[in-house]
């Protein structure tokens, strides 16, 4: 029988489905030895850069939660679902009346294939759940009578575009799509919005290796910090391709207005305001195909005008070889980022701490989640964890808050993604193949 696949496609298939099966029956043993925390924090250790003709694939094949099985929390806190059946929840945003939003999306249909290996990476993404059809929705749940489930459930904006960060700054609610930011008018307690958007200022977009784009506003409104993803790896597209990509943008809200804010950031996705200090903190997901233990992704304070390393250095002046032509003098210049999340977790959600009655030890720092490795032996990630802070500043190694979301045959229950702070102070966490939103509180005593 002659095979499905173009010719040029055939070996790498093959190759890639051996390197599967073989992932596969190690995937047990793997999950039995608990990650040490290689990559994590201020000042990580980094092994030498790895090369091999195929990266390593180990998808966690999406499983989904049965029944009333959920994830464990840690000592001190309990876990319910706040709200089920949702349609691949990825972000989420707390209104003023304590209404929550939930962006129920995926990515864009692509305009470039990206390659023979970008698409072989695609079959085992959508094995893994990553590769569903989007929604385009963000809904709103409520909980009125404050027992921790929301008993609404109501599509709030519909026929979006990939939509992600959402922020409301007076009556407007600003939504990242994945090709623009947009404005819809909001009153207080509106379960629908029917009026139509008003286009604030096109985004990246096309090809769209890292279509995610996410919103904050700063404390008086006046701007607007949208976090755009690199179209690559490590630029193998072309840095034409990069345009106000790999960075975070500051928008006028008012004028529409964009400027490079920071740069060199290979898809940076949770922002918050770090309390203490009101300085932008962000999680970046780093680059591939270095090894089981390199790149560690990274959450850092942004600086106006700083420069982080993407695409040709790694965390701070180490520099990416496979990047060409070189640029030294920007190298030279590349900020090291201020706590490491560990190889591949794809650390994306960020939010810090303040407004939570979680107990101790996670009342000062910031909570993170990490959606998990597809491309690491053994996994990484697939938790929700807590970097503490003092003084404005990471302080020590991180702590699990959120776990149970692979299962003993290394399958994925559900991949945790954004996290915020509700308005009676639990932790609510956005699960897009569990299609749930979990709230962690402190256990009932």
């Amino acid at each position: 029988m002659s095979s499905p696949f173009p010719r040029h496609l055939a070996g790498v298939i093959r190759t890639a489905s051996v390197a599967f099966a073989i992932t596969a029956s190690t995937t047990v043993l793997a999950q039995a030895v608990p990650d040490a925390p290689i990559g994590y924090g201020p000042a990580p250790e980094l092994p030498a850069p790895e090369r091999s003709l195929l990266p390593t694939i180990n998808v966690a094949p999406a499983k989904g939660w049965a029944g009333d099985t959920q994830p464990v929390p840690a000592a001190g806190l309990q876990v319910g679902a706040f709200a089920r059946g949702l349609d691949h929840p990825r972000w989420l945003y707390v209104l003023p009346n304590g209404d929550v939003l939930v962006a129920e999306t995926n990515r864009p249909p692509k305009e470039s294939s990206g390659g023979p290996m970008e698409w072989v990476r695609g079959l085992f993404m959508k094995r893994g759940g990553a590769v569903t059809e989007s929604a385009n929705r963000i809904s709103l749940l409520r909980d009125a009578d404050g027992d921790g489930v929301a008993e609404l459930k109501t599509a709030f904006l519909q026929n979006l575009s990939s939509p992600f960060g959402m922020v409301l700054v007076g009556d407007a609610l600003y939504v990242a799509n994945a090709d623009a930011l947009m404005r819809f008018p909001y009153r207080e307690g509106q379960t629908e919005i029917s009026a139509p958007g008003e286009k604030v200022v096109d985004l990246p977009a096309g090809i769209n290796h890292h279509w995610t784009k996410n919103v904050v506003a700063s404390k008086d409104g006046s701007k607007l910090y949208v976090s755009v993803g690199s179209n690559s790896n490590i630029a193998e597209n072309g840095m034409e391709a990069e345009e106000n990509r790999a960075a975070i943008l500051e928008i006028d809200a008012a004028s529409g207005r964009s400027r490079l804010f920071a740069s060199g950031l290979r898809n940076p996705v949770g922002m918050d305001w770090e309390p203490r200090t009101g300085t932008l903190w962000t999680a970046v997901n780093e680059r591939d195909e270095l090894g089981n233990d390199l790149v560690p992704d990274y959450m850092t304070s942004v600086k106006d005008g700083g420069f982080y390393g993407w695409p040709y250095s790694y965390f701070g002046q180490h520099v990416d070889e496979r990047v060409e032509p070189q640029r030294p003098e920007l190298v030279a210049s590349a900020i090291v980022p201020d706590y490491a999340l560990g190889s591949h977790t794809a650390s994306l959600g960020l939010c810090f701490a303040a407004g939570s009655r979680l107990p101790a030890p996670f009342t000062e720092g910031a909570f993170v989640g990490q959606h998990g490795s597809w491309n690491r032996k053994p996994h990484s990630g697939y938790k929700v964890i807590f970097v503490p802070f003092a003084d404005g500043k990471p302080q020590g190694m991180p702590v699990d808050v959120l776990t149970g979301f692979l299962n003993a045959e290394g399958e994925a229950l559900g991949r945790p993604v954004g996290v915020v702070i509700d308005g009676r102070g639990g932790l609510l966490v956005a699960d897009d193949v569990g299609n749930v939103v979990w709230r962690v509180s402190a256990a009932a005593r």
